[in-house]
């Protein structure tokens, strides 16, 4: 059905209609309250770990105050020379593990001893910023950390000297997204935690705050 408009005022009409029914929809936008998701982790940050570290270190501005940069989270396949399959899984993996796709790192060098060829791909990683850097740190810290077998803390000396920290992982079945029975290879990952702190003195004090598990 077809309505036919005999005059400009019906126009006019039915246009400042249609504009009153876009007002009141954008009003009820405005008006419904939107929950953004904030990380846990976030949260502790600014209400405990701010205070303690201005506390502790007699820090005046919370600019001062040393605070998680990036997470980078690296596997080495070094059978993918013979294996490509083993590549995509480890892909896959790590897909899972950081809800973020890695890109495929490749050979710089050739060396003929492990017959390696420039631009062979041998491994891949990922860089985690903001909110997503938070939930694996707090996945990491609270979930797959004390799903290691004889688990006594995580070293103290694995500090580079300039606040970052470096962390080693033997398997990758610590991670709860990870199904065991689709593991075709077990595989460790290097896991360096960047922070703002300018001393190894505060980057230790900065993880202690947000829950990493030292050895005493």
């Amino acid at each position: 059905m077809r309505l036919y408009l005999n005059s400009k005022k019906e126009y006019r009409l039915v246009g400042m209609a249609k504009e009153k029914d876009k007002s009141k929809e954008k009003m009820q936008e405005k008006s419904s309250p939107k929950t953004k998701y904030v990380p846990r982790l976030k949260e502790k940050y600014r209400k405990e770990v701010v205070p303690s570290l201005m506390k502790k270190f007699g820090y005046r501005n919370i600019m001062q105050v040393p605070k998680l940069e990036k997470i980078v989270v690296n596997i080495g396949v070094g059978d993918a020379i013979q294996n490509v399959k083993l590549l995509d899984a480890s892909v896959n993996d790590l897909t899972l593990i950081s809800g973020q796709k890695p890109i495929i790192r490749r050979a710089k060098k050739s060396i003929s001893n492990f017959k390696l060829r420039a631009g062979a791909p041998i491994g891949c990683c990922v860089t985690l910023r903001r909110g997503r850097m938070l939930d694996f740190f707090d996945k990491l810290v609270n979930i797959a950390i004390p799903r290691i077998r004889d688990f006594r803390g995580v070293p103290t000396k694995s500090f580079d000297g300039r606040g970052d920290y470096n962390l080693g992982v033997r398997e990758q079945l610590i991670f709860p997204e990870v199904d065991y029975d689709k593991v075709e290879k077990i595989k460790g990952m290097n896991i360096t935690i960047c922070t703002t702190a300018k001393t190894d003195e505060e980057g230790l004090e900065l993880l202690k705050a947000l829950g990493m598990p030292f050895r005493s």
